[in-house]
C-alpha cells in the first residue's frame, strides 16, 4: 500500500502543475491606417493672377490654390504683419490704443519715391490708433515705421520680430526686410503664407474694425491739421476706384509695386460663412476703349463668390454613427462586447456636390478587449476621417452604454491572474518538489529501518533463555 501511495503522489504533481496554466481570453485587433494632410486644388477654376488662394479661416481649410507656394512679393500687404505686432503689444499692455507716439527721425527708412503716404512728419504726435488706421486704410508707409519704433525701439529690431512672428504662425516661405512692403529683393512671401498672416490678424476685433472701414479721420496734431484718409480696397470703398464694390467684403489689404504686380488679400462674410482670398501678381490691362481692368479686385470678388456658391459646411461625422466597431468585454455576465461611437462632431467646408459617404474612416481601439465595469462615454479608441489623402479631423471613440462587472467572474479572474504569474508558479513548483522529496525520504527511511533481522531474546516466566549460558 505504501508503494501505491507514493506512486499516486508523484502522478498528482503534473496534474497540480497543470492547474497553474490558465486559458487565455479571446481577443480582436484593430487595423489602423495612416493619413496625410494635403491642400485641395479644385479643377475647372483659374484666377487671372500669378498666384491665388481661397480658404475658410474658421476651419482652416484651403478651398482653392493656384501657385500658392510660389515665392512672390507682398508689397503693402506686409502692413498686416506690422499691425498684428502692434495690436499684440497692446494686448500685452506694452502699448495702449490711445497712447501718444512721437514720430522719430527715421520714419522714412526704406521708403523710396512713389511710396504711399499721409504726410506724417518727424516729431509729429499721433496715437497708436491713428497710426494703425493710417497704415491699414490709406496704406501709409511712414506710419508703419513709427509703429515699429514704438513697439520694438528700432525698425531693425521690429523687422527681426516680424520674421520671428512669421515663423511662429507657420509662414515658412516668408522673409521680411522692412515694415511696409516697399520693394526689396529679400522681402518675399507666398499666397499661402499671406493667408496665414491674415487669418491671425483677423482674430483681433480692432483689426477687423479698421480693415472694414471706408475712411478714418485723423485728428489735428501738433504738426498737421485734421485729415480724412480713404481705404484703398475697392471692394469696400469706391472713393479711389469705382465699379468693384462687393457687398460681402470686410477687408483686408491692398498692395502694389512694379515687381509685385497688383495684390489683394480680401475677406468676406455671407450667410454666417467667412472666407479669405489672396490674389498676388495680377495685372491691370486696358481694353480697346482704354478702360483699365483692376483684376486684383474683380478676380478676388469672383473667387470669393465662387467659394460662397460652391461650398458649404457639412457634418462628416458625429455621435449618431454607431456601426463603426465593437470591442470585446470581459468580467461581465451581461454582454460579451459593446458598441463604440464617436464623441463630438466633425464638420468641414466641402464642395456642395461632395458626398460625405465617400470619406474614409480609419479607427483604432486602445486595447484588444476591455474589462468591466465600463462607463458610458469611456474613451476606448479614436477615429480619423479623410478623403483622398486629406485628413479632416479625429474624434474619440467612446462606449455607447455602461456595462457592470460580475463579482464572481472578477474574483475568479484575480485568482487566475495571481496563479498565472511566473514567480507564483515557480514558488508552487518548488514547494511541490520539496514536499515530494520529503515524502520520498520518509518512505525510504522507514524501509531501511524495517529491512534487517533483529537479534531476539526469549523470556518465559521468570526464566531467562537466550544468549550465552553461564557455566556452573
Amino acid at each position: 500500500m505504501k508503494k501505491y501511495r507514493l506512486v499516486s503522489f508523484f502522478l498528482c504533481i503534473p496534474l497540480l502543475a497543470g492547474l497553474l496554466v490558465l486559458p487565455a481570453a479571446a481577443a480582436g485587433s484593430a487595423d489602423p491606417t495612416a493619413t496625410a494632410e494635403a491642400s485641395g486644388i479644385v479643377a475647372g477654376m483659374h484666377i487671372e493672377a500669378r498666384a491665388a488662394l481661397l480658404a475658410d479661416p474658421d476651419t482652416d481649410e484651403v478651398l482653392y490654390a493656384q501657385n500658392a507656394h510660389e515665392r512672390m512679393y507682398p508689397a503693402s500687404i506686409t502692413k498686416v504683419m506690422t499691425a498684428l505686432l502692434a495690436l499684440e503689444a497692446v494686448d500685452r499692455g506694452d502699448l495702449s490704443m490711445d497712447q501718444v507716439i512721437t514720430v522719430s527721425n527715421d520714419v522714412f527708412t526704406g521708403i523710396g519715391e512713389g511710396g504711399s503716404t499721409v504726410d506724417i512728419k518727424p516729431g509729429e504726435q499721433l496715437t497708436v490708433r491713428d497710426l494703425l488706421n493710417c497704415a491699414l486704410i490709406p496704406s501709409a508707409n511712414e506710419a508703419c515705421n513709427a509703429l515699429a519704433v514704438a513697439v520694438s525701439g528700432s525698425i531693425a529690431a521690429f523687422v527681426e520680430q516680424m520674421n520671428q512672428r512669421a515663423a511662429e504662425i507657420g509662414m515658412a516661405e516668408t522673409h521680411f526686410a522692412n515694415t511696409h512692403g516697399y520693394h526689396d529683393d529679400d522681402h518675399y512671401t507666398t499666397a499661402y503664407d499671406v493667408y496665414l498672416m491674415c487669418r491671425e490678424a483677423m482674430d483681433h476685433a480692432e483689426f477687423r474694425t479698421i480693415v472694414s472701414s471706408k475712411n478714418y479721420t485723423v485728428p489735428a496734431t501738433n504738426l498737421h491739421e485734421q485729415r480724412v484718409v480713404r481705404d484703398t480696397n475697392a471692394l469696400i470703398s469706391n472713393y479711389r476706384i469705382t465699379g468693384y464694390l462687393y457687398e460681402y467684403a470686410n477687408g483686408i489689404k491692398t498692395g502694389s509695386t512694379p515687381e509685385a504686380g497688383y495684390c489683394l488679400a480680401a475677406s468676406a462674410s455671407k450667410n454666417g460663412k467667412n472666407l479669405i482670398s489672396v490674389v498676388l501678381g495680377a495685372e491691370n490691362p486696358k481694353d480697346a476703349a482704354g478702360n483699365t481692368s483692376r483684376l486684383q479686385f474683380s478676380e478676388s470678388a469672383r473667387l470669393l463668390e465662387w467659394g460662397f456658391n460652391n461650398f458649404s459646411q457639412q457634418t462628416i461625422l458625429d455621435d449618431t454613427a454607431l456601426n463603426i466597431a465593437e470591442i470585446p468585454v470581459t468580467l461581465s455576465d451581461q454582454v460579451n462586447s459593446l458598441v463604440v461611437r464617436p464623441e463630438g462632431t466633425l464638420t468641414a467646408t466641402l464642395p456642395n456636390d461632395m458626398d460625405v459617404k465617400d470619406f474614409d474612416w480609419d479607427w483604432s481601439l486602445i486595447a484588444e478587449s476591455v474589462e468591466a465595469p465600463v462607463e458610458e462615454g469611456q474613451v476606448l479608441g479614436s477615429i480619423t476621417v479623410s478623403y483622398k489623402g486629406t485628413e479632416y479631423g479625429t474624434l474619440d471613440l467612446v462606449a455607447n452604454t455602461s456595462v457592470s462587472r460580475s463579482e464572481w467572474l472578477y474574483r475568479l479572474d484575480r485568482i487566475q491572474k495571481f496563479f498565472g504569474q511566473l514567480w507564483v508558479r515557480i514558488v508552487i513548483a518548488a514547494v511541490l518538489v520539496l514536499i515530494a522529496v520529503l515524502v520520498l525520504r520518509r518512505v525510504l527511511f522507514r524501509g531501511q529501518r524495517g529491512g534487517g533481522r533483529r537479534r531476539g531474546y526469549a523470556y518465559s516466566g521468570s526464566r531467562y533463555t537466550g544468549g550465552r549460558r553461564r557455566k556452573r
